[in-house]
């Protein structure tokens, strides 16, 4: 199926999305990688609120290139999700629903997206140029210090996403592996 959403999405939109699913997203999503996610989970533990209301963001796996002049970003690119894996169960449990990014999730994190009814979304790596061209504006809303790493607002218009993994416990990328090995007739792990 196809969709065209906006952000917020909501839950009855988000829970009816399948993997493979393809996708429109158009509205606000906050950029956060590794270093983001790893001061969220301490500053929370230590009794600090999330800088962002998790239960209303999307959170995208990338930290943007500069802007060249008269830009509004540079390229945005996601990065790899399983860097973002030993935090991600915390921060769905806390509210978050929307993920997006690049490669295959950890046991816990499809487990957790289960729990949580989310949603995790795959942008194409290598396109973070093209994708820039969706981003209509770009702020730091925390950390700054990190640099490309801040956590940023970003307002998107037609981000083209695919459902990697549902709220069912469906995953694109575990069906693509038993399809491949259905397909060759193979019992042999090829990718896990």
């Amino acid at each position: 199926m196809e969709y065209i959403l906006k952000t917020p999405i909501a839950d009855d939109d988000r829970e009816r999305l399948r993997a493979g699913d393809r996708v429109l997203l158009s509205g606000v999503i906050y950029t956060a990688r590794d270093a983001a996610h790893e001061r969220m989970t301490r500053l929370y533990s230590e009794g600090e609120p999330f800088p962002i209301d998790l239960a209303s963001a999307a959170v995208y796996y990338a930290g943007p290139c500069p802007a060249k002049p008269g830009e509004v970003i540079g390229s945005c690119g996601p990065t790899t999700a399983g860097r973002m894996d030993a935090y991600t169960p915390l921060l769905l449990d806390c509210g978050l629903r929307i993920m997006i990014g690049k490669g295959a999730r950890s046991d816990a994190v499809m487990k957790s997206i289960v729990k949580n009814k989310a949603v995790y979304l795959g942008a194409v790596g290598g396109a973070g140029a093209l994708i820039a061209k969706c981003i209509k504006s770009s702020s730091i809303v925390a950390y700054e210090d990190l640099g490309t790493e801040a956590i940023r607002r970003l307002e998107i218009e037609n981000l083209p996403l695919t459902v990697l993994a549902d709220a069912s416990g469906g995953d694109l990328y575990a069906e693509g592996i038993s399809k491949y090995k259905a397909l060759l007739g193979e019992k042999q792990t090829i990718y896990s």
